[in-house]
Order: C-alpha cells, then sequence, then structure tokens
C-alpha cells in the first residue's frame, strides 16, 4: 500500500507534470513575474468557470478577505457576524480592520453557521455576516441573503474550503459558492481543492463598482501608476502561481468528484456505527465538495483516536480544537458559553480523516478498519 498522505499534492503532481513544468519554465523565460498573462488568463478562466463577472486575484486568502471588507468601505466599529467554527482567518482580518467581530455558533448538522444565530446577533450597527462554506459544504445562502437584503447589510462568502461547490436556490437553481452574495473570496494554499504551489487568493464579484475600488486596493489603491486614489495595499497572484492554477483549473470538477467518491465509501464503511456520525452526502448533489471529510465522533475519546490512528501512520486533523470565542485574541466580555453549545461540543468530538484527489480503496479500507478498531472496543 502506498504511504498515505493527508493531503497528496506529489500523486496530483505526477499527472499534470508537463502542462506545470512547460508552464513555469514558459513564465521564467518571459521574466513577466508579476500581473504577466498567465495572471490575466486565469482571470478570465476562473470567471468563466464559476460564472461570475469579476475575478480579482490576490496575494492570498487571508488578504482577499480583507480586501473584500476594505472595498465595501466598511468602518472602524461596525459588527460584522461571523462563525465561531472555523479557521482564524476569517475574524482575523475584521479585527485587523478595526471592525467588531462577532462570532455565532453553527449547526449540528453541517457545521455552518446558524442562521437563527445570525438574526440574533444583529443590532444597529451590524454591517456584514461572513459566512464560511465550512469544510466544502454550502452554507444556507438563501436565507442568509433573505436576512441581509431585510436588515440592509453586505453579505461576504469565505470559500476558502469550497470552491467548486455548487449551491441550490430554493427555486432549484444553482450558483457556485463565493459568488451568490455581494462579494466572495477564496484561498489557493496548495492544500485547497483548486491550490497554487505557494500561496494566492482571488476576490469575486458581479458588482460593477466594488470590482473596481477592489482593482485598485490590490494595487497600492492605484488605477494609473503613482496615482493613489483610494488606500491600499500590496496584494498580487504572482504569475508562477498563476500558471500553476490555469493547469490545475481544467481539472477541478474531476477533483472534486474524486473527493465526493472517497467520502461515500468513507461514508459506507462508517454506516452502521452508532458512535460515528459522518458528514452530510447528498446522492446527486454537488453541494460538498469535501475538502475535508470530518467525522463527529461521539461515546468514544477523539483525542486517543487520534494517537490511535498517529500511531498506524494515519494522519488525520482536528480542525479546530479551540473556538475561536476563546481564543486569547478574540476574547470578550459579550460572549456567553450557552451561546456556543454546538461549537463547544464539535470541538472536543470532530475528527478528519486523509482527503484528497489520489486517495484509493486500499488506503480509505485500512483508515476505516482503524477507525472502526478504535471505536468498537
Amino acid at each position: 500500500m502506498r504511504k498515505i498522505q493527508m493531503v497528496d499534492l506529489k500523486g496530483q503532481y505526477e499527472k499534470i507534470k508537463d502542462q506545470v513544468n512547460t508552464g513555469v519554465m514558459s513564465v521564467i523565460e518571459s521574466t513577466a513575474f508579476i500581473n504577466g498573462p498567465e495572471v490575466h488568463s486565469f482571470q478570465k478562466e476562473l470567471e468563466s468557470y464559476l460564472g461570475v463577472k469579476h475575478v480579482i486575484p490576490c496575494a492570498n486568502g487571508t488578504d482577499a478577505l480583507q480586501i473584500a471588507m476594505m472595498g465595501l468601505g466598511l468602518k472602524p466599529g461596525d459588527e460584522v457576524i461571523t462563525t465561531n467554527f472555523t479557521f482564524a482567518a476569517t475574524v482575523e482580518v475584521i479585527a485587523l480592520l478595526n471592525l467588531t467581530p462577532v462570532l455565532v455558533d453553527v449547526n449540528p448538522f453541517d457545521f455552518n453557521i446558524d442562521t437563527e444565530a445570525v438574526r440574533k446577533a444583529i443590532t444597529p450597527k451590524t454591517k456584514a455576516i461572513v459566512p464560511v462554506h465550512l469544510f466544502g459544504l454550502a452554507a444556507n445562502m438563501d436565507e442568509i441573503m433573505a436576512i441581509a437584503k431585510e436588515h440592509d447589510l453586505f453579505v461576504i462568502e469565505d470559500n476558502a474550503q469550497g470552491i467548486g461547490s455548487n449551491y441550490m436556490h430554493s427555486d432549484g437553481s444553482k450558483a457556485k459558492t463565493g459568488t451568490i452574495g455581494h462579494v466572495g473570496t477564496t484561498s489557493f494554499f496548495p492544500s485547497k481543492n483548486l491550490g497554487c504551489y505557494g500561496d494566492g487568493g482571488a476576490i469575486f464579484t458581479n458588482d460593477d463598482d466594488l470590482a473596481h475600488t477592489i482593482r485598485g486596493v490590490v494595487n497600492h489603491g492605484m488605477y494609473e501608476r503613482y496615482h493613489h486614489d483610494v488606500v491600499g495595499v500590496n496584494s498580487r497572484l504572482d504569475s508562477m502561481q498563476a500558471t500553476v492554477l490555469r493547469a490545475k483549473l481544467p481539472h477541478l470538477d474531476t477533483y472534486n468528484n474524486a473527493r465526493r467518491d472517497a467520502a461515500r465509501k468513507y461514508t459506507a464503511a462508517f454506516a452502521s456505527n452508532t458512535k460515528i456520525i459522518t458528514p452530510l452526502v447528498c446522492d446527486n448533489c454537488d453541494c460538498h465538495v469535501f475538502h475535508q471529510y470530518t467525522l463527529v465522533i461521539k461515546d468514544a475519546n477523539r483525542d486517543e483516536l487520534v494517537k490511535h490512528l498517529q500511531s498506524n501512520d494515519i494522519p488525520c486533523g482536528v480542525y479546530y480544537p479551540i473556538p475561536l470565542h476563546l481564543q486569547k485574541a478574540y476574547a470578550d466580555e459579550r460572549y456567553n458559553e450557552d451561546d456556543f453549545k454546538v461549537t463547544n461540543q464539535l470541538v472536543k468530538e470532530c475528527i478528519s480523516l486523509p482527503m484528497h484527489t489520489e486517495l484509493d480503496d486500499e488506503q480509505i479500507k485500512f483508515i476505516t478498519d482503524h477507525v472502526l478498531e478504535f471505536v468498537n472496543r
């Protein structure tokens, strides 16, 4: 059996190496390292894939979130509602801009932001909602957009884990996650479903005026060289990363389908075990791209399971061991533990198994056998 990886980037690379290598060498020979043709081509190709009017590439996913908020003109003291159960970057940028983060709980069945909790958290100072399509599953965007419309709020989609996911609206139509809110963001960190070989990110919007503002923000506030019209930052996707992303983008749906297939096999193996709650998997549904395959372990010690898997050379992840409201940087006396019952339970019980495009049946059986061996003790 091949060595099990949490993410097998090398195996994925082997299948596209000729295109990647040719593209990288072309960039080197052209010396168009910043804002070169590869970046512009990738931008257009991603716009076409997502069905969105504007893609603005940037340096990383965290910058993408910050720039989106800057582009919307949010001011210090404005409240931004987001989930308590996610990576810190989501709330980090809110704090960096001197906005006020307002953390709310998640749903127990899909780990995504609880829309009723969002409603309860709205105050006259609330200006935006940041849903996260956690682990690759689309959040309830119809309800989030309805809440935003009712209260005149912006919606900023954190799509770092969900690129390629299709959200089905209540009327049966579909849209790519990241393109439904006023603005969406993503990360191209190497382990993402669409990842480069360094850092990278992008912002999406259908709003022409917002896109214009953001294009200035990412480039020192310039629309014309040395004319600084808005306060900006230096955040650009470089041409090397763009050529890698161009090689991968045509395969993204295939990659996501391979993840869904692995998820179905995991879920089938655990189906009859009452100590294991598997993630939502819908037949004939492409709303989940399984950036992570995350279990909830009941009536067994999650941390001991981690040790058991690691002792058998099976990597795994705990996303996330400490909720944001208990992180030193984001602790606030406003928060009440009773408001985070689901999050506080999930951080004790969640474990993510290896998930990538190169998983094979032998590896999946080895992993699932060892999980079952532990929980059935």
